[in-house]
């Protein structure tokens, strides 16, 4: 049997830090200098599952917006699941993966998704509604927190994405 590959959207605002899980989880890598994404940007990574089979993920690293564009959305055809990337200390990032989900849905139906709580590790900035987060766990999403800089919950988030889609 061959590997199973699956094409991902890294999906939210701009600065939520889409680029920084991505580098951390296929280079174990962390820089504090914010580049911009422009368009989007491929890596690949092969998983290991619990089960023991693998998984080649094909991440699509797509540029930050609050809504769904047309071009936005051609990057999206033919993905199997997406990770939606919140700023935890910026509520507003909430909204707007709030919409881009909404948007998802619209385009391509019911896609697997991991909403990333990012920088937990500037904790005394955290502007997330514990209320509203619980709301959605009880609905079925999944929701990590998750720090591209000290790597909390990276590798599971994926990994979690990756279970959603077996």
């Amino acid at each position: 049997m061959g590997i199973l590959q699956k094409k991902i959207c890294m999906i939210g605002d701009f600065s939520v830090g889409k680029t920084s899980l991505v580098a951390k989880f296929v280079r174990q890598t962390f820089s504090d200098k914010y580049l911009t994404t422009v368009g989007v940007k491929i890596d690949t990574k092969l998983l290991t599952l619990p089960n023991g089979n693998q998984m080649k993920f094909i991440l699509w690293d797509i540029a930050g917006s609050e809504s769904l564009t047309t071009t936005t959305a051609s990057y999206l055809r033919g993905v199997a699941g997406f990770l939606l990337v919140v700023d935890g200390t910026r509520l507003p990032t909430w909204n707007s993966a709030l919409n881009l989900r909404e948007a998802v849905e619209k385009q391509l139906g019911n896609k697997p998704f991991v909403i990333l709580l990012n920088k937990a590790d500037l904790q005394d900035q955290w502007e997330m509604d514990e209320q509203v987060i619980e709301e959605k766990t009880k609905q079925g999403w999944k929701l990590l927190t998750t720090s591209a800089k000290s790597g909390m919950n990276v590798e599971e988030a994926f990994l979690e994405l990756a279970l959603l889609m077996t």
